[in-house]
């Protein structure tokens, strides 16, 4: 997948001063969830509509065999698990692929159409989303992916002998002991970790703890991390009020600003603003502090150490009264407790500075990628350097931290490179295993590190989010394989980041994922979706299905055994977040944001599938990552707006 280039930066002038607190609330403050204070929510451009395009189920019939890459979709009404597929042989493996190891992601037979919503049987395909609408178009074979073994859960042998029904069982018990012993082996030896994951999502596990091992397993026998109970809980009233706004400062006319970042904690709401970064109260939206940084903010850590330490990755300078864009080269550690900064550090590379995309917290160390330009380098939360950029024919993309920290690797000369997936000691950044990805796949997005489970983008036009998905053991050996048809799944996932997917979770041994959004039929008038899930143990689909009702429904995290989901605003409704349980999908409403037309327009302009959106005990914030001059003098437009159930 060929990746755009970073956008060119127009002159201009920048504004003058930064961001302030928020606004003063007038006589009744800002809490009235249906009258916004004057000076409030300015009118927003209503967001561009999703339109999906339904089709008429095709009867239900018995599913035909399919080779292991064909994962099984249950049927239309309503979803039931599916049938364990009867042994087929795999393909052949492509050359130079390791022995034993199916052919898996190459071109095959196109699957029939689609019917959206809901999880069918292998003769239907589960909706795909994607942020913007796009028109039905033919389904194009998949260019190579990564060669897969073949799981507990596949059922092929390969061809050969048959195995005799008591022979079979004795071989599944003694594949099942090795790797209950071998799973627990694994994280009794793994150092416990320090971090824990900001409310905006996790990489996987319990809150960014690391997780112990062997009291649950998968489907296939695979020791699961623990998860711990659901923390958030539904309030007396989920009727919210506006907590706080922050405005946005006079931008010059052509002119990006760049206020990526933003946290949450029990004690903080961090935001970054124009060369600072602003911390706020989360029970009353008052400022607490400002710290100054060298320039923009290029990325932030979603982890924060248990001492309350988050990185960001800034540009090294303000920039000029052009606007020209300074290079993403310093690394500082904030502390959220105190509002200082502890220490700023770059790296070098070929006698230059390397520039970083993307930084991560496991444990004590804090990573930083440097996308495909110069490798990664990593900083103990003191500042001491663990390791610089490697010189030479392999590098480290990105990485991906919480309970474990995780490693994109490129290797090979340009034009023959090659990826690997790599579990790397956050101490030394030495692996403990590497998996490797087929040769011309380009691109890779980490999205669990507590199970590793990875995705990549395998279509010739570049989607918003990954087509295929792979969950690893933690012995690094290849599970299942999910397929993501494109057009049919709306999560997200940024170009040249390896660890910024959005609207997509992992839990429970399952992947969370809204479909793409879809004519709700009838009367209504407004687009619609589901989300649902897939096995990580057989990459099969799940009988979980959650409706967004009127609206459109996505992941935000997981809590515990729980999916925290965001359900957009409809007529006469605000925006609303929801727990569905992991057992049953139920949903219960934890907060519903005021329904007037000011705050939704305000809602609408933070467009939350893309920006910033964290929710924590109660507390919703939305913040935006550029900033740019509004269309006209009436408009109003704002870093981050948070609500707050009563």
């Amino acid at each position: 997948m060929t990746q755009p280039p970073p956008p060119q930066q127009p002159p201009n002038e920048p504004p003058k001063g930064g961001f302030g607190a928020p606004q003063e609330p007038p006589a009744g403050g800002f809490g009235a969830p249906q009258n916004p204070p004057a000076g409030g929510f300015g009118k927003a451009p209503d967001p561009a509509p999703s339109y999906g395009y339904p089709q008429a189920p095709a009867p239900q019939t018995p599913p035909p065999a399919q080779p292991p890459t064909a994962p099984a979709q249950p049927p239309v009404q309503p979803p039931q698990a599916p049938a364990t597929p009867p042994p087929a042989a795999p393909p052949a493996a492509p050359p130079g692929a390791p022995a034993g190891q199916p052919n898996y992601g190459y071109p095959q037979q196109a699957p029939q159409a689609p019917g959206y919503g809901y999880p069918g049987q292998q003769q239907y395909q589960q909706p795909q989303y994607q942020q913007q609408p796009y028109a039905q178009q033919q389904y194009q074979p998949q260019p190579p992916t990564m060669p897969m073994q073949p799981g507990p859960a596949d059922g092929g042998s390969g061809g050969g002998k048959k195995f005799s029904n008591q022979m079979m069982i004795v071989a599944a018990a003694v594949v099942a002991i090795a790797l209950i012993v071998g799973g627990g082996f694994w994280y009794s030896s793994s150092q416990k970790d320090d971090t824990q994951a900001s409310s905006g999502g996790s990489t996987g596990g319990k809150d960014g703890k690391g997780g112990k091992g062997g009291e649950k397993t998968g489907e296939d026998g695979q020791a699961l991390p623990e998860q711990g109970p659901a923390k958030e809980k539904a309030p007396a009233d989920p009727a919210a009020k506006i907590l706080m706004q922050v405005p946005q400062p006079e931008i010059p006319k052509d002119q990006i600003f760049n206020a990526t970042g933003s946290v949450l904690t029990d004690d903080v709401y961090g935001k970054s603003g124009i060369n600072e970064f602003n911390g706020y109260d989360p029970a009353t939206g008052k400022k607490k502090w400002t710290i100054p940084l060298s320039g923009m903010t290029c990325a932030i850590s979603r982890e924060v150490t248990k001492d309350g330490i988050v990185a960001v990755v800034t540009e090294d300078a303000k920039r000029n009264k052009k606007g020209d864009y300074q290079e993403c080269t310093n690394v500082s550690a904030l502390d959220l407790k105190s509002g200082k900064k502890l220490w700023t550090e770059s790296a070098e590379t070929s006698g230059m500075k390397a520039t970083f995309k993307e930084v991560t917290i496991s444990g004590t160390t804090i990573a930083a990628g440097a996308g495909t330009s110069n490798g990664g380098a990593a900083w103990d939360v003191s500042g001491k350097a663990l390791w610089a950029p490697k010189v030479g024919q392999c590098k480290d993309v990105g990485y991906a931290g919480g309970d474990q920290l995780v490693a994109v690797r490129k290797c090979g000369t340009y034009g023959d490179e090659k990826l690997k997936i790599q579990l790397i000691d956050p101490k030394t950044g030495d692996e403990k295993w590497t998996y490797p990805i087929a040769p011309g796949v380009d691109n890779a997005k980490i999205i669990s590190t507590n199970p590793v489970v990875f995705g990549q983008d395998t279509t010739e036009i570049t989607a918003t989010g990954v087509t295929d998905v792979f969950s690893l053991g933690n012995n690094g050996k290849l599970r299942a394989k999910i397929s993501l048809e494109e057009k049919k799944y709306d999560h997200n996932c940024e170009v040249n980041k390896v660890n910024d997917c959005s609207s997509i979770a992992v839990g429970n041994d399952r992947l969370y994922v809204p479909t793409r959004p879809h004519d709700g039929g009838g009367d209504s008038y407004s687009q619609v979706n589901e989300i649902v899930s897939f096995s990580l143990a057989t990459g099969k689909p799940t009988s979980d299905r959650a409706d967004g009702g009127e609206s459109e429904i996505f992941p935000i995290r997981m809590d515990g055994p729980n999916v925290l989901a965001y359900k957009s605003h409809g007529y006469k409704q605000g925006a609303q977040v929801v727990s569905l349980d992991g057992k049953t999908m139920k949903e219960t409403k934890l907060l519903e944001t005021p329904s007037s037309e000011a705050v939704t327009s305000a809602i609408s302009g933070m467009v939350p599938q893309s920006n910033e959106l964290l929710y924590g005990n109660g507390h919703l914030f939305l913040g935006k990552k550029l900033l740019s001059k509004p269309y006209s003098k009436d408009e109003k437009e704002y870093v981050a707006i948070g609500f707050l159930a009563q």
